[in-house]
């Protein structure tokens, strides 16, 4: 079993990133699992706590189910056209020692994201590459989703409910997930 850490970079309620992590659930491949998680509960880093207290709780369940993932999806919203503080401050947790930046080394990870608005997460997912490659990661180019005008794809109870983008969804999982097991 293909297991694959998916993240949601939002805390909203009504996230329509994380509405997209869940449908992303439904439609892995046979013989795939995607351990679905959201960053509620991360605080923001300080350093002085990390020392006297170690990583919190939620860090390290993160950190945990990282070391377990065959591969990590980050599900980006964009925030003034670039990555939000709260997603990059969960990864920068995450790259501490214990682990660090070793559970990242050669981990393949892909990007996607979801907007109310016209252009998707481009500016946001472009952004992260370079915390990628600072990492070690492995980046999925072989597909690209970013979902626009996320707001008419999922209905009122949060469910996609666009049949062309649930397909584009399903075929980037399966591509990413094909990669992961390379």
């Amino acid at each position: 079993m293909t297991t694959i850490l998916g993240l949601s970079g939002s805390l909203r309620a009504g996230s329509l990133n994380t509405a997209l992590l869940r449908a992303a659930v439904g439609v892995m491949p046979e013989g795939a699992r995607l351990d679905a998680h959201t960053l509620h509960g991360v605080p923001l880093f300080n350093e002085d706590e990390e020392t006297a207290k170690g990583a919190p709780a939620p860090v390290a369940a993160l950190k945990e189910a990282l070391k377990a993932a065959d591969g990590l999806l980050l599900v980006t919203p964009e925030y003034n056209n670039g990555i939000p503080g709260v997603f990059k401050n969960a990864i920068d947790w995450m790259s501490r020692k214990p682990g660090g930046t070793d559970l990242f080394q050669g981990k393949p990870v892909a990007l996607i994201g979801a907007s109310p608005g016209g252009f998707g997460t481009i500016l946001a997912q472009d952004m992260w590459l370079t915390v990628l490659r600072t990492l070690g990661m492995r980046p999925y180019f072989e597909g690209r989703l970013m979902v626009s005008r996320a707001g008419d794809v999922f209905d009122s109870e949060g469910r996609m409910s666009d049949a062309k983008t649930e397909s584009r969804l399903r075929d980037f999982l399966a591509g990413f997930t094909d990669f992961a097991r390379r």
